[in-house]
């Protein structure tokens, strides 16, 4: 890529998105094009190819998706496979009719088997049963990787997949029913210090910046206390206003990796300077089929839920109870990537889960 080269990304505004924008610009690249959604509905077949047809960008990065964590997963399961397949059919269709010189799409480690061997290499790919309370979004992510790998071996196109492990970081969702494990956490937890502090003012704030199911910092201190309780913050009526009590869903057992969205950004950015399809056909230079061609992103490390709630804990300062209800669901027990492929590219990670926790506190502080 030149640095006026045209690239659009789409889904700019999120957590991925927004990762990739910034990292662009601190490269010197000049030439981005972003579109929200009120301005460009990806699931529009018509728009997204009135759009092609009149930006015509050179590259593409497809960000945009239906995400959420577990809760959300598995309560709108139609929405995340409907319209992930749409968003992915009409960007990377489209991409190929207007010749876009090369696309990265980016899925989800979510798409490997639910039992895969740990860590999880590429090619344990469709290898086993996916984990259930995601299936219908891995299967969508699957058939992104596939399209993408399917069209570069008809028609020549450089489409090139990556999956990154579970993301957190800067223009994360903080919202309890449908953010990931991580941000969800570092709200519960702040607010559940706040709660103990007596420190209305914070939780107010809190509220008025993100509401709960329409209860904001303007409501009566009952109503938000019974909202913060529907989502697993309660406070004791029996020992002093001081003692409260954080429910984490699950047990607390599994283990989870986590990237920090900036270094996700620059590994994709990377890939995007540096590998093309032909290079990741090398890989797997032995098979006579061409598989599992995607790219995983992440850093081979990870930590329990436990453990994370607690190093959160750490950090905020918070002094009450941390509750794991194991009636709750815990969703794979282990989903670790093998990064081998991506180092052997040359890319690796330098941000640790104990660095991560505090720039993303610091980052929600400051919002």
């Amino acid at each position: 890529m030149n640095k006026d080269s045209k690239i659009y990304i789409a889904g700019h505004k999120g957590l991925v998105g927004s990762a990739l924008w910034n990292n662009l610009l601190s490269k010197g690249y000049t030439n981005l094009i972003g579109r929200t959604i009120d301005e460009l509905d990806l699931m529009n077949q018509q728009a997204v190819t009135d759009f092609f047809e009149t930006e015509k960008p050179e590259y593409v990065i497809l960000a945009a998706a239906k995400v959420g964590g577990i809760v959300a997963n598995n309560t709108y399961r139609g929405q995340f496979i409907y319209e992930n397949l749409q968003i992915q059919n009409n960007v990377i269709h489209q991409a190929y009719l207007n010749g876009v010189k090369k696309l990265l799409f980016l899925g989800s480690t979510c798409i490997y088997p639910r039992d895969a061997q740990q860590p999880m290499p590429e090619d344990c790919l469709l290898t086993d049963v996916l984990e259930y309370t995601n299936e219908p979004y891995a299967i969508a992510k699957i058939a992104g990787l596939k399209l993408c790998e399917s069209y570069n071996l008809q028609y020549g196109t450089d489409f090139i997949a990556v999956m990154p492990t579970n993301l957190y970081g800067p223009n994360d969702n903080f919202d309890l029913e449908k953010s990931h494990v991580l941000p969800a956490m570092i709200r519960k937890i702040h607010l559940g210090k706040c709660l103990e502090e007596k420190n209305w003012s914070a939780i107010r704030k809190d509220l008025n910046d993100r509401p709960i199911e329409g209860i904001s910092g303007t409501n009566s201190e009952e109503e938000i206390l019974a909202i913060l309780s529907k989502y697993g913050l309660s406070v004791s009526q029996s020992l002093p206003l001081s003692f409260v009590k954080v429910e984490i869903w699950g047990s607390g057992a599994p283990l989870r990796e986590f990237l920090w969205s900036e270094e996700m950004a620059d590994a994709c950015i990377f890939i995007m300077e540096n590998v093309s399809f032909k290079d990741l056909k090398s890989v797997d230079s032995s098979k006579k089929e061409i598989r599992n061609t995607h790219i995983n992103i992440g850093t081979g490390k990870e930590i329990t839920i436990k453990a994370l709630a607690r190093l959160i804990k750490e950090n905020i300062g918070f002094k009450g109870e941390l509750f794991f209800n194991a009636e709750k669901p815990d969703g794979t027990m282990r989903k670790l990537t093998n990064p081998a492929k991506l180092h052997q590219l040359g890319w690796h990670h330098k941000i640790d889960i104990e660095e991560g926790v505090k720039k993303m506190y610091n980052w929600y502080l400051k919002q």
